[in-house]
């Protein structure tokens, strides 16, 4: 009679690569907080310097921006932002999320495995091809309606919002395919009907992950630079609410294409012109980075937990 001793071999060797993919994956969630460290400090490293020359308060309640004549108030880059992330958030947020509803709760097992995967298929287009497009080949037809220069807001924005349509539809998919079907179930054995089911019961149950893809895809058009400094051209301008079709339908100037030209052009490398480069990125990180925490706020306020 024989006794099967334990196999201490197989045993040791299991645990070593617990213990050294444990260590592999600590090490690079390390790098990703250290590179995120990194960043910060170097934007505050020349920040620091700008505002020694600058007073902070001159610079976040400015109205005119020009580094030329050492006038930096940061308003109207913000604003130019805004209008171009005002005007993709009209375009991708309801077609996104129309998009989202289809491809759950219309849409065959078939159609949408390859629906989705060819929607993704945009987000991984340059976005100098999206800024190139507008300039070529949608404001030329938008001229034809509409009395556009060269460089809109209009084109800018209608790029921007096509390029984060993927971003919302996908998250907002995810978020619904995960509601239980015993939710739906039950609306159909009340007779409500497919349309009632998927816009009452699944789109408020899927709520926390619907706007949390709202508020991404809002950062990530904040964030744009190619597009807008293409399309959107380089004229700094503080945006007139009395005039809603001004504010499209002429060039403003984001803070990355902000960034943009002062990065390409020929200031000297310590100038106050140069650092306020590091001044408005250092302002855009805030912007982005309040907006993926209240992001994960929304998503653990609003989420819905099944059993």
């Amino acid at each position: 009679m024989s006794t099967d001793a334990p196999d201490l071999t197989n045993d040791g060797a299991r645990s070593f690569r617990g213990i050294a993919f444990k260590t592999f994956f600590a090490v690079c969630a390390f790098l990703s907080i250290l590179t995120t460290l990194a960043i910060i400090g170097t934007l505050l490293y020349d920040a620091v310097d700008f505002f020694a020359a600058v007073p902070p308060l001159e610079f976040l309640t400015g109205t005119e921006w020009t580094p030329s004549n050492e006038v930096y108030g940061v308003w109207p880059l913000i604003s130019g932002t805004l209008i171009i992330t005002f005007g993709s958030a009209a375009i991708a947020l309801p077609i996104g999320l129309l998009t989202a509803i289809y491809l759950s709760e219309y849409a065959t097992e078939r159609r949408r495995a390859y629906l989705k995967p060819a929607l993704e298929v945009l987000t991984g287009v340059p976005t100098v091809v999206y800024g190139y497009f507008a300039l070529v080949y949608v404001t030329p037809v938008l001229d034809r309606i509409l009395p556009l220069g060269t460089f809109n807001a209009l084109s800018a924005s209608i790029m921007v919002g096509i390029m984060i349509i993927p971003m919302v539809s996908s998250i907002s998919e995810d978020a619904m395919s995960s509601v239980p079907d015993s939710l739906r179930q039950a609306s159909y054995g009340l007779g409500a009907t497919k349309f009632t089911v998927s816009t009452s019961v699944v789109v408020p149950a899927a709520l926390s992950g619907i706007l949390s893809s709202y508020i991404l895809a809002l950062s990530r058009a904040i964030g744009e630079t190619m597009i807008v400094a293409i399309a959107a051209g380089m004229t700094p301008r503080m945006i007139d609410l009395t005039d809603p079709g001004g504010m499209f339908l002429e060039s403003v100037q984001t803070m990355t294409a902000a960034m943009v030209q002062i990065g390409a052009s020929d200031v000297v490398g310590q100038s106050t012109e140069y650092k306020s480069l590091f001044a408005v990125g250092l302002t855009l990180f805030v912007i982005t980075f309040a907006m993926n925490l209240f992001s994960e706020w929304v998503s653990s306020r609003y989420r819905e937990v099944y059993r």
